[in-house]
């Protein structure tokens, strides 16, 4: 399997190289020449298989023989070492728990695969690579988390001042040793084009080698359409219509699960629901995408104005007429979503976070909106709860117990480097390391 750029479909390169390089050096994306087609046998059968080795099938499409297929079980076997249940609201809706893995958010998938693809790559090589992270709030500590102690690679992580919870801010602050936290004075998208900027900065690039763990590399979004088959297996009546609703930022996460029904995966439909930051929903309603600075909400991880990976999902599809049949969106705001989360509290007596919150509202707006009775709903919880403890607990009058894992983490000091969103200003960090 070769990889193009999304700005350059002649681009041939090896998964090595796209992985190392993360983002392409004409600044578009890297995405394989073709997706592959999974057996249908194999998708009859997902019920026969873990998650581990349902990972282990679709990656090894992906490779090739890049890296030897013993090798490549060992490094998910060991990446993977969590569940993603499927909970049952009631007959029609279910909630995909994605927060099972050591830092409680969906980027534990991604990032924990990547820095054991990365380490494969680098086992030979005297020349450190450094890791440059934009992140919204769960991409930090999950990358943190899988690279920390990972002989070889340094990772810096950029992050928006107080546009974080303060949990996950102590989540990605409180790591030594080869992770160092960036507290930039702006938003996400501010971040995101400050180590944009920085892989196309020739000088940077002839002092240091760089990569991404963003979602912009290719290496985490394959593990992320993991979930989306083992979903599937759970679901028991496939033959009504199936729809995932994701709570949806930087497009990363819809991305792979486009890529698995590319695969053969039979989902009817995706919806990519946003919140007040609605960009991709007025791609989707117009067909234009006009980029605009990011607000902040209480579902802060989706406060993207400018989503990378939309650049991916145009390059899957001819054009937007297509896009339309498998994707829909619709966006909500704060009051709507908080009114949600109250609802299944009430109602289920289940603790949903704001991003699922709007996940949800989304999913009840499409299926209203198009009279549908016959579906199974899938919306995406990509993150435990208890990481938004002040919204979880004011707007649903609880006091949500924390995890051993996040409890430790709030109790270490915080240790970050302060910088504004000024490219110079980062430029001359990096240089002077």
């Amino acid at each position: 399997m070769k990889y193009y750029s999304t700005n350059n479909k002649k681009l041939n390169v090896s998964f090595q190289e796209t992985v190392m390089k993360g983002l392409s050096p004409d600044g578009g994306l890297f995405m394989p020449e073709f997706i592959p087609q999974l057996e249908d046998s194999f998708i009859d059968s997902l019920s026969k298989y873990s998650i581990r080795e349902i990972g282990l099938e679709v990656t090894k499409q992906f490779i090739g023989n890049e890296i030897p297929q013993n090798v490549l079980k060992n490094i998910i076997d060991d990446a993977i070492n969590f569940d993603a249940p499927l909970v049952k609201l009631d007959d029609k809706i279910s909630i995909l728990e994605l927060f099972h893995g050591p830092t409680l958010a969906f980027k534990d998938f991604g990032a924990r695969f990547m820095a054991r693809t990365m380490g494969y790559f680098l086992r030979n090589s005297e020349v450190e690579l450094n890791i440059l992270v934009a992140t919204s709030g769960d991409t930090g500590s999950a990358v943190a988390s899988g690279f920390y102690g990972v002989e070889g690679i340094n990772v810096y992580l950029l992050y928006p001042s107080g546009k974080v919870s303060e949990i996950q801010e102590k989540q990605l602050t409180t790591f030594d040793k080869n992770i160092t936290a960036i507290e930039i004075e702006g938003t996400f998208d501010d971040c995101q084009k400050l180590v944009k900027t920085a892989f196309l900065d020739d000088e940077i690039n002839s002092k240091m080698k760089l990569s991404s763990a963003n979602s912009i590399n290719i290496a985490r979004l394959i593990p992320q359409s993991f979930y989306y088959f083992n979903a599937y297996k759970q679901i028991t009546e496939k033959n009504k219509e199936i729809i995932f609703s994701i709570p949806s930022g930087n497009l990363g996460n819809l991305t792979a699960g486009l890529m698995a029904k590319k695969m053969g995966l039979p989902i009817s439909k995706y919806i990519g629901a946003t919140n007040s930051n609605s960009i991709f929903t007025e791609f989707i309603q117009s067909g234009k995408y006009e980029p605009r600075p990011s607000v902040k909400t209480i579902s802060n991880a989706m406060d993207v104005g400018a989503p990378s990976n939309l650049a991916r999902i145009e390059s899957l599809y001819d054009e937007h007429s297509v896009i339309l049949k498998d994707i829909a969106s619709n966006t909500h705001n704060d009051m709507q979503t908080i009114e949600k989360m109250k609802e299944i509290y009430q109602k289920y007596n289940y603790i949903i976070d704001p991003h699922g919150a709007v996940g949800l509202l989304a999913l009840e707006q499409y299926v209203t909106e198009e009279k549908l009775d016959n579906y199974c709903g899938v919306v995406l919880e990509t993150a435990h709860p208890a990481k938004f403890k002040d919204i979880v607990d004011s707007s649903l009058d609880c006091n949500i117990e924390i995890p051993k894992v996040l409890q430790k983490a709030i109790e270490k000091e915080k240790n970050s480097r302060f910088l504004s969103a000024d490219y110079e200003e980062f430029k001359k960090y990096l240089m002077n390391l």
